[in-house]
C-alpha cells in the first residue's frame, strides 16, 4: 500500500511542476499603415473672414405725425423715390378748418392791437396838455402791451395749425427706395404710432462687421491706404457665391464694446444692380499680405477635440506625436495653419483615425492592399 501512495505522490509532483509555465509576453501592436507628407510653405492668398450684415447707409421709418385717414398713396411699392416727392396724404379737412379759425383769431387780435395803439397814442397826446390822468395813460400802455402779446400768441397758433396741415402730406426725406406700404387708402392712422413705410438708400450700401480690438491698428491702416478700382482687399461672400463688387472701409466706430472686446467697422459696396438687400447676412473676406508665406496642409490631416485642432507629427523611430495647431482659412480641401507646424516637418494625412499618441507608423501598404495592386 505504501508503494502505491508514493507513486501517486510522485505523479502529482511531476504534474504540478509541469504546470508552472512562464506567461507569454504581450507583442507590440503592428505599425499603423498611414500616408505621410512633408509640410511646405505656400504663397497662397490668405483671407480673414468675419460675419457680416448688410445694412442701409441711410434709413428712416415714415410715421404719421397727425391723426386722420389716408386719402392718397402716390407711389408703387419698391419704387425709387426722390427727396421731397409726395408719398402719402392724410385727410386735411379738420386741419384746414382749424387753420381758418386760427387765422380769423389772428385778425381779431390784430384789430384789437390797432385800437389799443390808437388809444395809447391819444392818451399820450392828452397827457402832454395835462388833460388826462397819468393812471389812464398807464392803463392804455398796459392794454397796448397785452394786445401785442395776444397778436404774437395768435400768430403762434396759426403756425402750429399750419404745421399740422403740412404734416398731413408725407414726403420722401431723401432719395432712395421705398418699401411695401403698411397702410392703404382709407386706413386710420395715429400720430406718432402708425408706421407708414420705410425709405432707405441702397447704392452704395453698407456692410457691418465686428472686429477684435487687436485688429484696430490693421484696419485703420487699411482705411487710410489709397485703393484703386481693381483693389480686392475686401470681398463679400454668401455661401459659395462671391459678390462681384469689392468694398472699402467707410468708418470705424468711436469706441470698443467693453463686454465683447470688439469694435464695429462699416464698409461700403457698390450696389447698382440692387443685388444686396438690407438685413442680408454674409461673410466679409479681408485679403492678407500676398507676399507672406503660410503653411498649407490637407484639411483631412486635422482632427478636432473639444474645439481645439490637432495633427499627428512624425518623429524619431516612426512614432507620431499629437500636436495642437491653430487653423486659418480653408481653401478647398486644404487649410492654412497659422501656428503649430513649420516647413520640413512630416505629418500624417491618411489613417489618422487609427492613431494615438506614440503610435508607430509605416508608410508601406498592408499585405491585402498590396496584393490588390
Amino acid at each position: 500500500m505504501s508503494k502505491i501512495y508514493i507513486s501517486i505522490a510522485a505523479v502529482a509532483l511531476l504534474a504540478s511542476c509541469g504546470g508552472k509555465q512562464e506567461a507569454p509576453q504581450q507583442k507590440a501592436p503592428p505599425p499603423v499603415s498611414v500616408t505621410v507628407i512633408t509640410v511646405k510653405d505656400t504663397t497662397a492668398v490668405v483671407h480673414d473672414e468675419y460675419p457680416a450684415t448688410v445694412t442701409a447707409l441711410n434709413e428712416i421709418k415714415l410715421t404719421a405725425q397727425v391723426n386722420g385717414y389716408i386719402t392718397g398713396v402716390f407711389f408703387k411699392d419698391g419704387d425709387k423715390v426722390r427727396k421731397g416727392q409726395r408719398l402719402y396724404s392724410i385727410d386735411q379737412q379738420v386741419y384746414n378748418a382749424n387753420l381758418q379759425q386760427a387765422q380769423a383769431n389772428q385778425q381779431v387780435q390784430e384789430t384789437n392791437l390797432m385800437k389799443a395803439q390808437k388809444d395809447a397814442d391819444r392818451y399820450h397826446e392828452l397827457q402832454k396838455h395835462d388833460a388826462i390822468a397819468t393812471q389812464q395813460v398807464d392803463y392804455a400802455d398796459a392794454a397796448l402791451e397785452a394786445a401785442k402779446k395776444q397778436v404774437a400768441a395768435s400768430k403762434a397758433g396759426v403756425s402750429a395749425v399750419r404745421a399740422n396741415v403740412g404734416f398731413a402730406v408725407i414726403t420722401a426725406p431723401f432719395t432712395g427706395t421705398i418699401g411695401i406700404s403698411g397702410v392703404k387708402k382709407g386706413t386710420a392712422v395715429v400720430a406718432g404710432q402708425t408706421i407708414l413705410n420705410t425709405v432707405s438708400t441702397d447704392d452704395p450700401i453698407a456692410v457691418d462687421v465686428n472686429i477684435d480690438q487687436k485688429e484696430i491698428f490693421r484696419f485703420t491702416q487699411l482705411q487710410q491706404q489709397k485703393t484703386g478700382p481693381g483693389d480686392s482687399t475686401f470681398t463679400l461672400a454668401f455661401g459659395a457665391d462671391t459678390y462681384s463688387e469689392t468694398g472699402k472701409i467707410y468708418l470705424i466706430d468711436r469706441a470698443v464694446d467693453p463686454q465683447t472686446g470688439t469694435i464695429k467697422t462699416r464698409l461700403v459696396f457698390p450696389n447698382k444692380k440692387g443685388m444686396l438687400k438690407s438685413g442680408m447676412n454674409g461673410t466679409l473676406r479681408v485679403a492678407g499680405n500676398n507676399k507672406a508665406t503660410s503653411v498649407l496642409i490637407p484639411f483631412k490631416a486635422v482632427t478636432e477635440q473639444l474645439g481645439e485642432y490637432f495633427t499627428y507629427v512624425v518623429g524619431d523611430s516612426s512614432k507620431v506625436t499629437q500636436r495642437k495647431v491653430e487653423i486659418g482659412q480653408q481653401l478647398g480641401g486644404n487649410v492654412i495653419i497659422r501656428s503649430g507646424l513649420k516647413s520640413g516637418e512630416k505629418i500624417v494625412v491618411e489613417g489618422v483615425q487609427n492613431l494615438r499618441q506614440g503610435s508607430v507608423i509605416t508608410t508601406a501598404l498592408p499585405a491585402a492592399q498590396a496584393q490588390k495592386k
